[in-house]
């Protein structure tokens, strides 16, 4: 067990070294899968993100934290409304290709998206919310946008796409995988 005292002080672990740990542990934390969309300048943008959370419910609000080194990131810094796709089991294939597998519209390839002019929307998601930008600020390598939802859009069945330890997953799928580690 280990006490308090037991620990190293604070600031005197390499930053590497804790970047790497943190790198690591946050690898156990599991995260549903999204596909962030946006439209600007005429064009379609879209990302795989775990990195999306609840903000608030009066007014309802999420967040978003985005890399500023990737492409959807200057239209979002430019103020473009987004859209938050929420993935189930069966579109892995969506999140691979906008994780980095396909560029450009070429992402747009994959499922059935509903294009209106504003955020593309993928049919058959989990759940979909549509955002005004309401803030943002930047930290580290990131920006966290928020995200005023205008619309939201849930599907009828749930079975989440996660993302956990390097992989794509199901909740079944963490769960057996859980108990086989700890049996």
């Amino acid at each position: 067990m280990t006490m308090p005292n037991d620990r190293p002080e604070i600031g005197v672990v390499e930053p590497a070294a804790v970047a790497e740990a943190t790198r690591a542990a946050l690898r156990r934390l599991a995260g549903s899968v999204a596909v962030v969309t946006s439209r600007h300048d005429g064009r379609r943008f879209a990302m795989s993100v775990t990195a999306v959370d609840a903000l608030s419910l009066d007014p309802p609000a999420v967040l978003v934290c985005i890399n500023r080194t990737t492409a959807i990131h200057p239209p979002l810094a430019a103020g473009a409304d987004f859209a938050i796709n929420l993935l189930g089991r069966s579109h892995e294939d969506i999140a691979r290709a906008c994780g980095g597998y396909m560029k450009g519209d070429e992402r747009f390839t994959l499922g059935q998206w509903r294009d209106d002019g504003g955020a593309p929307v993928l049919e058959g998601a989990q759940a979909t919310l549509l955002c005004r930008q309401d803030g943002r600020f930047d930290y580290g390598t990131h920006t966290i946008f928020v995200g005023r939802v205008v619309e939201a859009i849930s599907g009828d069945v749930v079975d989440p796409l996660l993302y956990a330890d390097g992989g794509y997953n199901g909740l079944a799928d963490l769960s057996q995988a859980s108990s086989r580690r700890f049996a």
